[in-house]
């Protein structure tokens, strides 16, 4: 279609440790809430993690049954590690401040990356604490957060569909 104008996508990647707990969950959730958004066919969201260690794994089983009671499927998601080709990605929404400075240092100046619950919290930057050593009650507790976080993302999403530019999405701090 010559002339016709082509909608604007989004590639999202959402960043923890080991690409087991956190991050394949954010992952799961906010492809899900942007379908109920109806945004599902412009924005691609995918995860990784900081370490290699856990590549090819399945998400921890403590992270797929708290999602799996929130109705939440993490089964086709495997484990992987953060490469050069996420540095195409618009945003990249480190977990905690950890990832957000393993992010930099791989990316450098990379305008969309970003803290998860960048601005949450009252305009404070939040983290999502790591659940992996904890009982059930972190997965729990991560999930709220998650759910929440994407619920924001969503509509800062959206804008950023709506603007030609697509500018900086936070501070990164």
């Amino acid at each position: 279609m010559s002339g016709a104008r082509q909608a604007k996508r989004l590639r999202v990647v959402v960043v923890c440790t080991g690409n087991i707990c956190r991050s394949p969950t954010a992952e799961v959730v906010l492809r899900q809430r942007l379908e109920e958004a109806g945004l599902a066919d412009r924005v691609s969201v995918d995860s990784a993690g900081t370490y290699a260690g856990h590549g090819g794994e399945s998400p921890d089983r403590r992270a797929r049954d708290a999602a799996r009671r929130r109705g939440y499927d993490l089964s086709g998601v495997h484990a992987r590690a953060v490469s050069r080709d996420d540095a195409e990605a618009d945003l990249l929404l480190a977990m905690d401040r950890g990832h957000l400075r393993r992010l930099q240092q791989v990316f450098g100046s990379h305008d969309g990356v970003t803290l998860f619950l960048d601005g949450e919290a009252g305009g404070a930057a939040a983290e999502v604490p790591d659940p992996y050593y904890g009982g059930s009650a972190g997965f729990e507790q991560v999930l709220d957060l998650i759910e929440e976080g994407s619920r924001r993302w969503v509509e800062r999403i959206r804008a950023m569909l709506a603007d030609e530019k697509t500018p900086p999405v936070g501070s990164g701090t």
